[in-house]
This record gives C-alpha cells, structure tokens and sequence, in this order.
C-alpha cells in the first residue's frame, strides 16, 4: 500500500459554493450501527470513532451521514469524534432530511416525509445531535413519498439556506427532472446519487446535467457496498449478521454476484499494476468521471480509512478504463454507460447530428477550476 503520510490530499470546489472539499469523503452510513431497517450489523463505536479522526487526521475535510443512520445514532458517533478538535481544524458536515424512523419498530423502513414542518423538525434535531450551530450541507434523502411535491421541500430547504441554519443545500437519489424543477426555485448546491461500476444510471443524464448548472455531486456507494473491495466473497456474505441489509439485496446473491465479482477482481488486477488497492480503483473510477465532484467512501476502523484515501491522487490511465469498459460490457455487470467519456461522445454525435439540421445544441459547462 503506497505511503501517503505525508501527502496532502487534493481538494475541489464544491459546485457554485465557497467549499474546498478533499475528493473523498468519510461516509457514516455504516457506523450507525445495528438494529435498524438498513443497518451493517452491530458496530464498535470506538473503532467507528478512530475511523474518523484517522480520516481527518489523514486529510479528509468533510463527512457524510444522516438522521436516519441508526435513528441519530451516526449523528451523534460523529459529534463524539470531533467533540476536542479546534473549531478550525473541524471537517465540513453534511446530513440529510426527510426518511422518519421508528423507534418502537426500528426494523420497519423508514416513511419518506417532505412536509416542511417535519424538515423543520428534523434540521433542530441534526443540529442538537451534531452540536454545531449551522450543517455546511444539508440534503434531501430520497423524494417524497407523502404527498409532498418536489418544489414544496425543496423550497424548505432553501428557506433554512436564508435562515441560516444550513450552508447549502441539495438533493440525494433524485432525478434529472427532479433537480429540474428544484433549480426554477433556487439553486441545487449539491446531488448525491449512487455511483459505481456496478452501479452507473446516474452517468446517463444527472452527471451531465450537474455538470451543465455547476451542481456539485458527490457520490456515494462507490464500492458498492463491498462488492468492490477485492475482499468480499461468497462465504463472507453467507458470514455476514442477520440484521446486515446486504444479505436481502440481489447484487449479493445468484447471477448477478458472480458478475460483480468478476469486476472486483479485475479491479484487484489493474490496483496490482498501480501498486495501490483494489478499493482505490474502485474509488477512483468513479471520480474519473466528468461532472462527478468527489466520492463519498465508508469506513469503521482506520484500516479500512487506509485502503481506500489513496484513490483522489490516482489517475487511471486510458487503458485501465478501456479494460473495465469491456469486461462490463462483457460480463453484463451493472447498467448504464461503462465510460467516462461516453456520456460527452453522445453529445457531440446529438451536436453533429442537430448541427445538421441548423439546430445549435448546447453542451455542458465545465465546472469551475480550483
């Protein structure tokens, strides 16, 4: 594993927003420990806490988690890991609203709620949970699925921009045509949608449009939860905790995880050839893609911090991605466009081909530059 102790890592703007933000991220998804609807089975809050200081500590400038992870429990874990830090020295802070648990039926699947009096509850809350004054991003979960129309929300969201309690705000796991009707209202600082190799809808028109209106995006899920890792394998899912939510997805089992581990261990082929691991491949393909700010990776001990933080120094080279093109297109692994480039060549084909026709098209914008 390449030494990077004494490598700064690189950072980017995020978006339209004043934020410089390292291309990863520490996800807390999974530290939110056991005994809820989407859990990882039961964690060691001290291990998840070192996790995180060890990732501040290496660079890492901003952490992902939510209200729903665990109920607030990932909430509160990150305000103890960061609790004795100097105020300077403190990572960004992004959460998201809007899936309300249970907590007399833990396991039940969280309701998604917009109603905007329920995210004016829900952001008091984080705050408490969090022990900060403001939330640097604060970020619809998932849409609505009480009634509640997209330009309702996101319209309580911007009002908690210009009330001060968020710094910016953004959409998670939405469409286009949701960020669509969201920017008529005011802008989309940021999306969050999953992104991998396995795992590449978003490639299709959210990474473009994002690119178009300087949205940053920050995926998640870029190892697809485990999938990736070059570790997982048949008898380690048959080992995994029963309340672990893993073993009731379908990438896990049957067909389609024979095809996913093909991929991951071509990913373990090409990080042998650049001396580094099998998840910073699978990291840095997706930052390889335009549009795509940085990536959000999940961790629970500094070990696993470790395997993956090398992945924003890396560079695939163009025979690395042609060589995981194939095999997806190959194997049949996953959906959705298998390069990074293929998105910005449909472009220029809809550009000759309406240019033809008389017809100006407009191409995506770049993001701004460090």
């Amino acid at each position: 594993m390449p030494d990077i102790s004494n490598v700064t890592l690189p950072e980017t703007l995020l978006g339209r927003t004043d934020m410089r933000i390292s291309r990863t991220g520490f996800g807390a998804w999974a530290i939110g420990g056991g005994d809820w609807s989407f859990s990882w089975g039961p964690q060691d809050d001290e291990q998840s806490i070192a996790a995180i200081r060890h990732a501040v500590e290496s660079g890492i400038n901003w952490i992902d988690t939510a209200a729903i992870y665990g109920l607030g429990h990932s909430e509160k874990i990150v305000a103890r890991a960061l609790a004795d830090l100097p105020r300077g020295d403190r990572p960004y802070i992004f959460t998201k609203c809007g899936l309300i648990g249970d907590e007399q039926q833990r396991r039940d699947a969280p309701r998604r709620v917009g109603a905007p009096a329920s995210i004016r509850r829900e952001v008091e809350h984080s705050l408490r949970r969090l022990q900060v004054e403001r939330i640097d991003v604060y970020q619809m979960h998932w849409p609505a699925e009480d009634g509640t129309p997209v330009e309702e929300y996101w319209q309580a969201l911007l009002d908690l921009k210009q009330a001060g309690k968020v710094r910016a705000v953004g959409l998670s796991n939405h469409s286009a045509d949701d960020l669509e009707r969201a920017e008529r209202l005011g802008h989309v600082d940021t999306l969050q949608p999953p992104f991998s190799a396995l795992n590449r809808a978003a490639a299709a028109r959210e990474l473009p449009w994002c690119r178009d209106h300087q949205t940053g995006v920050i995926v998640y899920s870029p190892m697809q939860s485990g999938l990736l890792t070059g570790a997982m394998t048949e008898d380690r899912i048959d080992a995994l905790p029963e309340d672990d939510w893993r073993r009731r997805s379908p990438d896990f089992s049957g067909t389609a995880l024979q095809k996913n581990l093909a991929i991951a261990g071509l990913f373990r082929s090409i990080a042998a050839r650049h001396q580094t691991t099998t998840p910073a491949i699978a990291v840095a393909w997706t930052l390889a893609w335009p549009g795509v700010t940085a990536a959000i990776v999940g961790a629970r001990s500094p070990e696993q911090v470790d395997g993956w933080i090398g992945a924003s120094q890396l560079t695939l080279e163009d025979a690395d991605l042609e060589e995981i093109a194939a095999t997806l297109e190959r194997t049949g692994a996953g959906a959705g466009p298998v390069r990074p480039d293929d998105w910005q060549r449909d472009l220029d084909t809809q550009g000759g081909r309406e240019a033809q026709r008389g017809t100006r098209v407009e191409k995506p914008r770049t993001l701004r530059e460090p």
